[in-house]
């Protein structure tokens, strides 16, 4: 089965991020995942475009950061100029607005800064998952749509419904927090690890905990109040 445009069906994978020492470990990143291969990197939109320009990539890792135009404006341009290269977003963007003009400019994921090596991985697996779903001609039947269209919603693995008032993106965030963890970890720890509010993150793991996505434990201290838990199900 041949997937990507790569040496033995790999998918080719260009990395776009401003910062070369990120570029670099999202790159080893990739590396690191069966099927896909790192075919450059780039650190502006121009780079990214001359990239596009003389090398056949899959997919692109795009930052919305660039220091010559942000990365939604890129994708336009790309589109403008009949590139359908698929984009995933990979980028500490994380407001509104941004997530969805992404989403109407056809980036088929979007991953939020900082993640974990889990947290691309499932993305990645996702994209290969949707690949293989549109393998094949001629017309799909209702099954074959519903495989396409679940391929990337099923790699995220966070709830599926959220409560008024809740954010899918900020939900993703501490589920990987929690996910590249070696054991349980605090609130406060979570919190500093996701570079959110202590009181956002404790909302957010009582939600994922109700949810049955998260474990809650009680750590006993010689005095004091036990302390909570977290750990990935």
């Amino acid at each position: 089965m041949t997937l990507g445009s790569g040496p033995g069906g790999l998918l080719e994978v260009l990395v776009v991020d401003d910062d070369v020492r990120v570029a670099r470990v999202n790159a080893a990143y990739v590396g690191k995942v069966a099927g896909f291969r790192v075919a450059g990197q780039a650190h502006s939109a121009a780079e990214a475009l001359a990239a596009l320009e003389t090398t056949p990539v899959d997919l692109v890792l795009l930052d919305h950061y660039l220091p010559d135009e942000t990365g939604l404006s890129l994708v336009r341009r790309l589109r403008q100029l009949g590139h359908h290269t698929d984009i995933i977003m990979v980028t500490a963007a994380r407001d509104i607005a941004t997530v969805q003009a992404a989403m109407r400019h056809g980036a088929l994921q979007y991953l939020v800064k900082p993640f974990t090596f889990a947290g691309l991985r499932a993305k990645l697996e996702g994209y290969a998952a949707l690949r293989r779903a549109l393998e094949g001609d001629g017309e799909a039947g209702q099954d074959q749509v519903d495989r396409i269209f679940g391929a990337l919603g099923g790699a995220s693995a966070g709830p599926t419904e959220l409560p008024k008032g809740h954010s899918a993106l900020t939900a993703d965030l501490v589920r990987e927090v929690l996910r590249g963890a070696e054991g349980p970890l605090s609130a406060q720890e979570v919190a500093e690890r996701s570079s959110l509010s202590r009181q956002t993150a404790q909302r957010y793991l009582k939600l994922l905990e109700r949810t049955g996505r998260v474990r809650l434990s009680l750590k006993y201290g010689e005095t004091g109040r036990p302390e909570h838990r977290y750990v990935w199900v």
